[in-house]
């Protein structure tokens, strides 16, 4: 990369025996940030935001676990399985990572500037932070969120902003992302969904970011 598409810097955190967090520096003094889980894919978007002259926002992508075992990121990513496990992620993801981004890059940004973003089971994990740090995160990006978590019955007062996208042909993941919809309306949120054609994967996914970003920031 050059200096108009900005630059990746990769630190290897102590959790987990050695988790690695890719951040997507923007060539232009960072005016948001995004946080997303299986950041080893989504870090890797930012130079799209560039071409799509959005904001210069700083992605900080926190890399899914190594384990093969796809349940032992689920239940990093879903408060609904492991609770322990869970918690500790959340510690590492909303505590540590974001001092990191503190002390490593001077960027300290009020939750109006600040986005939580993931993709299917991290899309779970992205609206677990938002509706459990809505302090911290100010919009919730959520492509194809799976349905280990559900809504809680009663939805809290003050939750972020929220868009919602899947594709036509993925019925199950469409219709986990209207649940959360219906929910998040339901309780006056500003909640937006968006349908695209497209199956499970990330090509619908990346091309959605830029617009998620441009109705945030």
């Amino acid at each position: 990369m050059d200096d108009s598409t900005g630059e990746f810097v990769t630190e290897t955190f102590a959790y987990d025996g050695g988790r690695q967090v890719t951040v997507y520096v923007p060539p232009a003094a960072p005016e948001a940030v995004v946080y997303a889980g299986d950041g080893q894919l989504i870090s890797t978007w930012g130079p799209d935001l560039v071409t799509a002259g959005v904001p210069p926002t700083l992605v900080v992508g926190v890399h899914r676990t190594d384990d093969p075992d796809e349940m032992v990121r689920i239940r990093e990513y879903s408060p609904s399985f492991e609770p322990e496990q869970f918690a500790a992620h959340e510690t590492f993801f909303v505590d540590e990572v974001r001092e990191w981004v503190r002390t490593r890059f001077g960027v300290v940004l009020p939750a109006e500037r600040t986005a939580v973003f993931g993709v299917s089971a991290s899309a779970e994990l992205a609206l677990a932070m938002g509706v459990r740090h809505p302090d911290v995160y100010g919009s919730v990006f959520a492509a194809s969120p799976g349905g280990g978590y559900h809504p809680p019955e009663v939805l809290p007062d003050g939750l972020p902003r929220t868009y919602l996208v899947a594709g036509t042909e993925e019925p199950w993941f469409l219709e986990n992302a209207a649940r959360w919809y219906d929910a998040l309306h339901a309780a006056d949120v500003d909640v937006v969904m968006t349908e695209r054609p497209g199956n499970h994967g990330d090509p619908f996914w990346r091309a959605e970011f830029p617009l998620m970003v441009s109705w945030a920031f």
